[in-house]
């Protein structure tokens, strides 16, 4: 018993809130026309709100059968209503001949010989600016210095 009243009582609160929510729309409608001149007019009913259009019965039948075509075509099925097609033959895979692969690996290994001339040179070149007249004279003090080191060294010793 009291669950049923309990339920009475919230329908009858419902129903009250609705109709306030009713007043309170019609009170900002007639204040917003006050405001911009024009007659009070409902801009909402209370009653349209809640409802969302439908669609008939033929409407839904031709809607539902339109996305089974389209699943049916992402899926690569057929469709109810439609005949299979033949499916495509996948294209064969291209196979590259002896001759041709050995032409690029004797273009591969001729890039590379290549590289390495190229980087050969470079390293000459390097060594050939450390070995100018100048940097030659360098090198012969730097030899002469090391060559007199341990020469002067044993001659310490002998006198010491």
């Amino acid at each position: 018993m009291s669950q049923l009243m309990t339920d009475e009582i919230i329908d009858a609160a419902i129903e009250g809130f609705t109709q306030q929510r009713a007043r309170i729309d019609q009170k900002i409608a007639e204040l917003q026309a006050m405001r911009s001149g024009r007659t009070a007019e409902r801009t909402t009913s209370v009653s349209a709100a809640g409802k969302r259009s439908r669609f008939s019965a033929a409407t839904r039948q031709k809607m539902a059968e339109a996305q089974r075509r389209r699943w049916a075509k992402t899926k690569g099925a057929v469709a109810p209503g439609q005949e299979a097609s033949t499916p495509a033959a996948p294209k064969r895979k291209r196979k590259i001949s002896k001759e041709g692969l050995a032409r690029i690996v004797a273009a591969t290994k001729a890039r590379w010989e290549r590289v390495r001339a190229e980087k050969a040179a470079a390293t000459k070149k390097v060594a050939v600016k450390k070995s100018s007249p100048r940097g030659a004279k360098k090198a012969a003090k730097k030899a002469a210095v090391k060559k007199a080191a341990p020469a002067a060294v044993a001659a310490a010793e002998t006198a010491g």
